[in-house]
């Protein structure tokens, strides 16, 4: 059809904008399934469905969905979309928006192998549309049951899939092999030190026993820091300011309905000062519901010398530009581009975790 646009794009681009604005789950879910159900289709019938009106009797395609389509069709920008990006919101300020055009990367994201909402190919075709060079994938570890975390076996088959997908995906962009391992109480690592070995990146974080008295706690993660295979602590207080954001569609949807948390007590002076000596950065923490770490806190790991890493932690499409958030903190607490990690690219991020001390 002369003038067409690509439907199936357009139900993308709407269900990431929603994830991106942190709309409601189900609003998600009805673009991504629709995008899903044309997919499999011959662009011929899809054409044809919207001409008859028929488009609704896919599983998956509801009026909303079939009406973007027909207007995609029509080589008209669907309406739902046109508001969408009308009603977007405002430009950061000058230095949040310089420290995030330096971002080459995420370095803490997760798919539905774990309790993320879409598969690998969907979460890296959305960074590429970013403009990263490389995205992160760090499903969690396999004590975090409530969120699909991977055994060592699961996580094997998907280093052989990511190596897969990577063959098949735009050059110059890549998926680095990681994971968000669970901190366990005595401070070890949730996986076997053959596998973290083989990884790009890992990130370790504290999921459980985060009540667990101050001196405990700094225990914990002074042992976590000295392991040589750390290279990110993740989201270092654990505290959620708000109820968990909607927009993750993923089965383990579950392991994000905490309402608002208290920080971990733990000596951060103490967990500092070792990030800077064992050369493990520290996580900025994009997700609107964690903030984490405070800005306090931010600025202490800054005069400590720490490197910082500016994640979103993302579970879903959309949530891969929450960086801006990330950005908008660093830049408030002063945080130089040239201390984040994921301002540069993949070969010397990699080459920086491969020979940490």
């Amino acid at each position: 059809m002369a003038g067409a646009r690509d439907p199936i794009a357009d139900l993308r681009r709407i269900a990431f904008l929603l994830e991106r604005a942190n709309e409601a789950t189900y609003r998600v879910r009805a673009f991504r399934s629709a995008s899903k159900a044309l997919a499999g289709l011959p662009a011929t019938e899809v054409a044809a469905r919207a001409d008859n009106g028929t488009l609704t009797e896919l599983t998956g395609v509801g009026d909303v969905t079939a009406r973007c389509v027909a207007e995609s069709l029509a080589g008209e920008e669907p309406v739902y979309l046109r508001r969408l990006v009308a009603t977007e919101g405002s430009d950061l300020d000058a230095e949040a928006t310089a420290l995030r055009a330096a971002l080459k990367g995420d370095c803490h994201t997760h798919s539905d192998w774990s309790d993320g909402g879409s598969p690998i190919e969907e979460m890296a075709l959305a960074a590429v549309e970013l403009g990263h060079e490389y995205l992160v994938l760090t499903d969690h570890s396999p004590r975090l049951t409530v969120a699909r975390g991977l055994t060592a076996e699961r996580l094997r088959r998907q280093l052989d899939h990511v190596a897969q997908v990577n063959a098949a995906l735009p050059e110059g962009f890549r998926i680095l092999t990681g994971i968000e391992v669970d901190i366990l109480a005595d401070g070890s690592l949730d996986q076997d030190d053959e596998l973290l070995a083989r990884l790009d990146v890992v990130v370790g974080s504290v999921h459980s026993g985060l009540k667990d008295e101050r001196s405990k706690m700094t225990r914990r993660m002074l042992a976590a820091v000295a392991n040589p295979h750390l290279d990110i602590l993740g989201h270092v207080t654990g505290r959620m300011v708000s109820s968990r954001p909607a927009g993750v569609t993923g089965p383990g949807d579950r392991g994000h309905r905490a309402r608002t948390r208290a920080e971990s007590d733990f000596d951060a002076d103490a967990v500092f000062a070792a990030c800077a000596e064992h050369d493990t950065a520290v996580e900025i923490n994009s997700r609107p519901e964690r903030q984490d770490p405070p800005k306090r806190l931010i600025r202490r790991a800054l005069e400590a010398g720490c490197r910082f890493a500016i994640n979103t932690d993302a579970h879903a499409p959309g949530q891969l530009d929450w960086q801006r958030f990330g950005c908008e903190r660093a830049a408030l607490c002063g945080v130089p581009a040239d201390s984040v990690i994921n301002t540069w690219p993949a070969e010397q991020l990699v080459a920086w975790t491969r020979e940490r001390p």
